[in-house]
């Protein structure tokens, strides 16, 4: 019989007890408190200042993306830097033609959707798309049952990238309203690839307390608990 594990859940905003352990590989316990630090205090961010990005901290940030583990070790990771102003501007149009599709969509959910703040794309120091490169078919290690994983590669490269931000003080907000197809088209990529993701970075006022979509009262998270289970899927019952 299968079950919902009996793991109690952290408070992810409680002061971290970090009891010594005996790995000898554990980091020191205010390095091991910036790590968690980090994840806790990750949000996707919508509101920008306009101060522009380091380079040697962008470097840095990219180097983080670039570290993270790939499956086969295929790397599916692009990053396009968007420095043109009309080209952030026709990117910020495209997400606009989906917001509002996306609006029609949710139907009832509709004006309360369009309230939403959504995007930072003209407002954040730094625009960057994330892609997928095209012959990602030669890479199998890994991926002749699953070929999702190379945007599950992708997308932990973005995790790496959004928590050094975090530590650096900047804010990223992962933006995913946009038609792929036409997206691909303004940023001249080859047929086979696929953008999934435009990222805004940059300098924030502050960062939100809680998750915006939770204070927007959107979406409630779930705790951890109702997420791992034992032994397989838990009866419905």
């Amino acid at each position: 019989m299968t079950q919902q594990s009996p793991l109690p859940d952290a408070n992810p905003e409680s002061t971290l007890n970090l009891n010594d352990s005996s790995s000898a590989h554990r980091f020191p316990n205010q390095q091991l408190a910036g790590v968690y630090r980090a994840i806790a205090e990750r949000r996707d961010m919508r509101h920008f200042l306009s101060d522009p990005v380091d380079a040697e901290i962008l470097a840095r940030l990219l180097q983080a993306a670039h570290q993270a583990g790939s499956v086969g070790l295929m790397q599916p990771w692009r990053f396009i830097r968007v420095t043109d102003r009309r080209l952030r501007s026709d990117i910020h149009a495209l997400v606009e033609q989906e917001r509002r599709l996306t609006a029609e969509a949710l139907a009832e959910r509709h004006d309360e959707f369009m309230k939403l703040k959504v995007e930072g794309i003209l407002d954040c120091g730094e625009l960057l798309v994330v892609a997928l490169p095209d012959r990602r078919e030669q890479h199998i290690f890994g991926r002749r049952t699953l070929p999702e994983m190379d945007l599950a590669s992708a997308a932990c490269a973005i995790q790496n990238l959004w928590l050094a931000a975090r530590a650096e003080g900047l804010g990223l907000g992962w933006v995913s309203l946009f038609d792929p197809d036409a997206l691909a088209q303004l940023l001249n990529m080859p047929t086979g690839s696929r953008p999934i993701a435009v990222l805004c970075l940059g300098h924030v006022a502050e960062f939100y307390p809680k998750p915006m979509l939770e204070l927007e009262n959107w979406a409630t998270p779930q705790p951890l608990s109702a997420f791992v289970y034992e032994n397989g899927w838990p009866d419905a019952s």
